[in-house]
């Protein structure tokens, strides 16, 4: 069992196919089960190059990385069926994504180096392709600090020297994004305020956002999670901020304390105190974002799409 987790650099269709190709082939060919799980180009590429009945199973990516947590939860429903099916090794192709593709990064790098734990349990080898052509330095950057072996062009691996363990990447790495709305003064500020009154503070911009019911009712759940456990497992004072515009709500809470000790918390449903309550807003906000700092910890979450990228 254990995660063997590769990523690799290409700046071209032939230069991807060149790498993932052989990849896929050589997993179908051991008789292992080998997932291509990418956006529609790179499927159709794939799809193209291996022919039909090729052995390969393609995943549609866009809803399989919907959000960290969900990817999470169904990766690892996936590797539990083929393990239970009597696989030795699972072989998985994909891209996660991030601000070349329109979405903010923060919460990927984090799942990019909760990869190398939280599907240890399972005996998967993963290949990340990232396209240079459209691929932030700071992901680059990340990308080599959260995968532990580099494929080159030509086919040859090699570690990483890079590399950080996922404890060390998470707790050191700074990696919240810019919110434009925060820039203007909080529509919304109440100190120390109970989970209730969150809520009440929450629905009042509805008029001027007009979110969809899930997404209210998944806001003011995750906002009252967030200042239950600011609340119990925090330090005071206590204080939430939010703002809204057509679309969307953003809501902080912040407190003057440490934050979760494990460094995966959201990702994952930890049995930690807190760890079901930031696991529940990662499934139901449109972004989380984690931010420690030597005054406290704070969480950010976002309904509607986030910008900022």
């Amino acid at each position: 069992m254990g995660v063997f987790h590769e990523a690799t650099f290409y700046d071209s269709d032939e230069q991807f196919l060149a790498v993932v190709l052989p990849f896929l082939r050589q997993g179908v060919a051991a008789g292992e089960p080998t997932v291509s799980l990418f956006t529609a180009h790179n499927q159709r590429l794939l799809r193209d190059a291996v022919g039909p009945n090729s052995g390969v199973e393609f995943i549609d990516g866009d809803p399989h990385y919907s959000r960290p947590a969900v990817a999470i939860h169904r990766h690892r429903q996936m590797l539990a069926g083929y393990v239970a099916d009597g696989a030795t090794q699972i072989r998985i192709a994909s891209e996660v994504p991030h601000p070349g593709t329109g979405v903010p990064w923060e919460w990927w790098a984090r799942y990019e180096a909760a990869v190398n734990d939280v599907y240890n349990d399972y005996p998967m080898y993963g290949l990340c392709p990232y396209d240079l052509r459209i691929t932030p330095d700071q992901v680059l950057r990340d990308a080599r600090r959260t995968h532990p072996h580099i494929v080159a062009s030509d086919g040859t691996r090699e570690r990483c020297g890079t590399y950080q363990q996922p404890a060390d990447f998470l707790a050191d790495a700074v990696m919240a994004w810019v919110e434009p709305l925060e820039a203007e003064p909080p529509m919304v500020e109440v100190a120390n305020p109970q989970p209730h009154q969150a809520r009440q503070a929450v629905t009042a911009l509805q008029p001027v956002a007009r979110l969809s019911t899930d997404d209210l009712n998944g806001l003011l759940l995750s906002t009252s999670e967030a200042v239950t456990n600011a609340l119990v497992h925090g330090r005071a004072p206590v204080l939430l901020r939010a703002w809204a515009v057509p679309g969307r709500i953003v809501v902080t809470v912040f407190d003057h304390g440490p934050g979760p000790a494990n460094v995966v918390a959201g990702l994952v449903p930890a049995a930690a105190p807190g760890g079901l309550g930031l696991w529940l807003a990662h499934q139901m906000c449109a972004y989380v974002s984690l931010r420690r700092s030597a005054e406290g910890f704070s969480i950010r979450l976002v309904a509607g799409w986030p910008v900022g990228v």
